[in-house]
């Protein structure tokens, strides 16, 4: 009997044991299924939000393992500010569009998890097909923190139209002076604004690039955003816009209203034109309007920023979420759908296959302004990575508006501004 009854434990312990590893195993293989879920954070409305929204539906049905949930925040400021409190909360989205010199700061600070292994094992991921400038503004002491997503460049937008009717063609338009001429001809005959910049510091240092202008002396050491050729850019809009009224800005409001309420004025007969974003081509009647190069100055050729818009992974994110996001990114910047965005969006495309796509091919033909920014883009100043991380540009946004919205002396707004810069940098060295 009590070896009867081990036999018969023995058995019993032994198709237990068999059940459960079964239903272990179907267990497994119902959790390793399932599709990883992730969110990614852009800033974006508009046009742009909506084919955003739009490739994230062409991924999430073009495979079963990963389910794409974007999440769109006011703008890349607003972005930049949300994911910090996320990583505070340690609740972090998978994926994360960012401007080039947020990625610069926290790939410095370790906020991002390196894409150097992930694009290592990515045997159809190549390189040397991006964009080389707009790939490495991804790259932050030789590691890879982002992948680009799409360029952008400040481009000038006309309206075809009301140029023609006093006289004044786009050809004309190559130096800031010729710029001031026609906006001041165009307000005289017209009664409406010649030309409006886009508010904000992005703009006007372009304007200063353009005439010659930088950030810090050659050794790195001295603030020079008080130069006479940052002045002299500054001065020539503060000017126009508070004195001879041939141009104006909008500013203020929430997100991005200040951008497309600029885009309104000049589809509705209220100015003649602006500088604005190449990313703006989606939102625009190019049957009233056309696209051109930021012009240079007399004695000094155009030379406005380029950027990249990068995707990045917040490091916090597990690594099956990485992977995930690592999977989304680099559909969103295959060739065929950079060229994709390309068209619908005007951004610049970050892979130079993307040219060869046919339907980028022959959209380019029949629009010739989706050219114009990567034209643009050729002779542009790489961005500029502030040492202080971001003082130095903090300092310029706060001189922007005492200049285009207060009306104070550019000289006057750009000494304030280099002396709090030059403090930070003091500080940094």
């Amino acid at each position: 009997m009590f070896m009867f009854a081990l036999v018969g434990c023995s058995e019993n312990t032994g198709t237990e044991a068999s059940e459960t590893k079964i239903e272990g195993e179907v267990a497994a293989e119902k959790t390793t299924n399932e599709p990883v879920e992730i969110e990614f954070w852009y800033g974006l409305g508009g046009n742009l939000g909506e084919n955003v929204e739009r490739i994230i539906s062409e991924f999430n049905e073009s495979q079963d393992d990963v389910v794409v949930t974007g999440v769109a925040q006011g703008n890349y400021d607003e972005t930049e500010q949300k994911i910090q409190a996320a990583i505070a909360a340690k609740k972090v989205p998978a994926a994360v569009l960012l401007g080039d010199d947020t990625v610069y700061t926290f790939g410095n600070k370790g906020i991002l998890a390196p894409m150097d292994e992930l694009i290592k094992a990515d045997k159809d991921l190549k390189p040397e097909d991006f964009v080389e400038a707009f790939y490495q503004q991804g790259t932050v002491n030789e590691i890879q923190y982002g992948l680009p997503l799409y360029g952008t460049t400040q481009v000038m937008y006309y309206r075809k139209d009301l140029f023609e009717e006093v006289g004044i063609s786009a050809d004309s338009l190559d130096t800031f002076e010729s710029l001031g001429e026609a906006a001041a001809k165009i307000k005289e005959e017209k009664g409406i604004y010649g030309w409006m910049p886009m508010w904000g510091a992005a703009n006007l240092m372009d304007f200063a690039m353009s005439n010659g202008a930088k950030y810090l002396s050659e050794d790195g050491k001295t603030v020079t955003i008080d130069s006479p050729e940052w002045i002299e850019a500054w001065e020539f809009i503060r000017k126009a816009i508070h004195e001879d009224e041939t141009m104006a800005i909008n500013h203020g409001g929430e997100g991005w209203a200040y951008w497309y309420k600029t885009i309104d004025d000049v589809l509705q007969d209220r100015a003649a034109g602006y500088t604005g974003s190449s990313g703006d081509q989606g939102d625009l009647d190019f049957t009233k309007v056309a696209a051109y190069p930021q012009p240079g100055w007399e004695d000094h050729a155009a030379a406005p920023h380029a950027y990249a818009l990068l995707a990045s992974i917040p490091a916090l994110a597990s690594p099956e979420q990485q992977e995930a996001a690592y999977q989304f990114i680099t559909f969103f910047n295959s060739p065929e759908k950079t060229a994709d965005w390309s068209m619908n969006t005007g951004y610049i495309a970050v892979r130079t296959s993307a040219n060869e796509v046919p339907e980028f091919k022959k959209f380019a033909k029949e629009n010739p302004q989706i050219l114009v920014p990567l034209k643009q883009a050729e002779t542009a100043t790489p961005p500029f990575h502030d040492p202080t991380g971001g003082k130095i540009i903090d300092a310029l946004t706060k001189a922007a508006d005492k200049v285009e919205i207060e009306g104070i002396p550019a000289a006057e707004a750009l000494k304030e501004a280099q002396i709090e810069a030059q403090r930070e940098l003091d500080r940094v060295l």
